[in-house]
């Protein structure tokens, strides 16, 4: 008899914890004309909160525990320039399938439609941000990803808008799969270190496609910056590796496809840059590998600058630009061997695919725009022909050493 009590006993309790954690695995939900915030409130550390269909007038909506909070249906958070509008202070926390918009708009405060400040594993992902003064900005945070976002703004001065995926601070993030456009900056890093930027889209923002700085061992791969206000600017970094981007339509007196001010120890390979004022800008920048890029239809496809030092040109394409390379200096201190050049007028007699005279890509017409740009004009004449001509055949104002000795005769595939 005293067994089978304990036994009964014993199913009792097991039932009872049973019954507790059921009541605990089940979601909160939110459901319209009801409160986010209070809806936070009442969840528990590692809780799913269920925001139903509707239209949320809420700001400042603090996430400090543990949460997955997922939109179910149409959801929009409108913080109607009011604060922030999610501000996320806890690790674990997952955001999914919503709208976040309307965020304020200040001098003096960098308001974002979802702040993320000091956590560790965060996840941002098939959200919508429209029209936020910054949209995600993420502060000395770890494992964060931010993945698959729709990110808009419509602002027409930088003073007006900050930027769209901001970070600052942080380690081992994985920015994949957005759209950004109508930003300050499309995406922004600052002191950033081991992030995978890749499959974005960032296009006709104010500034920069992405402004990156002092963010080592950082990875982007497969993005497009296209048509953006300065093109892209990586400045101040070391060990970085740009692989399979494109550069495209970035146009103005000021834009760059990509502009490389002291990098070091990295590599550019397999990007495509098109249509650029200036496909590749290069200052202060040493010991780098450029390989297997495409300059099509640049105005510049390259500009080296004389601080920059050791780097290598490799099995790149230099189709259709007005200018192949332009430097500021006399002297070369870079390698350019077996690239291709469309302006190529050379000759390979024994027929092993490489040119039997080297390239000479600096044109002296390229020194003489840079000194009176209004020349511009005489872009295709008779004249400039053959004072290019001339200089190839013995130069003088042109770097000597700036060669490449064994041209490819057909483009690198």
């Amino acid at each position: 008899m005293w067994a089978n009590n304990k036994i009964t006993g014993l199913l009792i309790v097991l039932l009872l914890l049973l019954s507790v954690q059921l009541v605990q695995s089940q979601p909160v939900v939110v459901s319209s004309g009801s409160s986010i915030k209070e809806g936070v409130s009442r969840a528990e550390p590692g809780d799913t909160l269920i925001i139903e269909e509707g239209l949320y007038n809420e700001y400042d909506i603090k996430v400090d525990k543990p949460l997955t909070i997922l939109g179910d249906g149409d959801v929009v958070i409108d913080g109607n320039r009011k604060g922030f509008i999610l501000v996320i202070t806890a690790d674990d926390v997952t955001v999914k399938n919503l709208e976040v918009k309307h965020a304020s708009t200040s001098f003096m405060e960098d308001y974002a439609g979802i702040l993320i400040e000091q956590t560790d594993n965060t996840v941002i992902e098939n959200v919508t941000l429209t029209d936020n003064y910054f949209a995600i900005y993420l502060a000395k945070s770890t494992n964060s990803v931010i993945r698959n976002n729709h990110i808009t703004a419509s602002a027409k001065r930088e003073t007006q808008s900050g930027n769209a995926i901001h970070l600052w601070y942080s380690k081992d993030v994985t920015i994949e799969d957005n759209y950004v456009t109508g930003h300050r900056d499309g995406l922004y890093f600052e002191f950033v270190e081991g992030a995978t930027i890749s499959g974005n889209v960032s296009e006709n923002n104010i500034r920069y496609g992405i402004h990156f700085m002092y963010s080592d061992h950082c990875r982007y791969e497969d993005n497009t910056f296209r048509n953006n206000g300065g093109g892209v600017a990586v400045m101040y970094t070391s060990h970085v590796e740009i692989i399979n981007n494109r550069f495209e339509d970035n146009w103005g007196s000021s834009a760059y496809g990509m502009l490389l001010k002291e990098i070091n120890r990295s590599k550019i390979i397999g990007n495509e840059f098109y249509n650029n004022s200036v496909g590749l800008y290069i200052e202060a920048t040493s010991r780098n590998e450029f390989k297997h890029n495409t300059f099509r239809q640049n105005g510049w496809a390259v500009k080296l600058m004389a601080n920059s030092t050791d780097n290598i040109f490799t099995k790149n394409n230099f189709i259709a630009n007005s200018f192949e390379v332009a430097t500021n200096s006399m002297k070369n201190y870079n390698e350019f061997n077996n690239n291709y050049w469309s302006h190529y007028e050379g000759y390979d007699l024994d027929r092993d695919g490489i040119g039997d005279v080297p390239h000479r890509p600096v044109r002296l017409f390229s020194i003489l725009v840079e000194k009176q740009p209004q020349s511009l004009l005489l872009l295709r004449s008779l004249l400039i022909d053959i004072l290019d001509a001339a200089e190839r055949i013995m130069p003088v104002l042109t770097p000597e050493t700036l060669v490449d000795s064994q041209p490819k005769m057909t483009k690198v595939s």
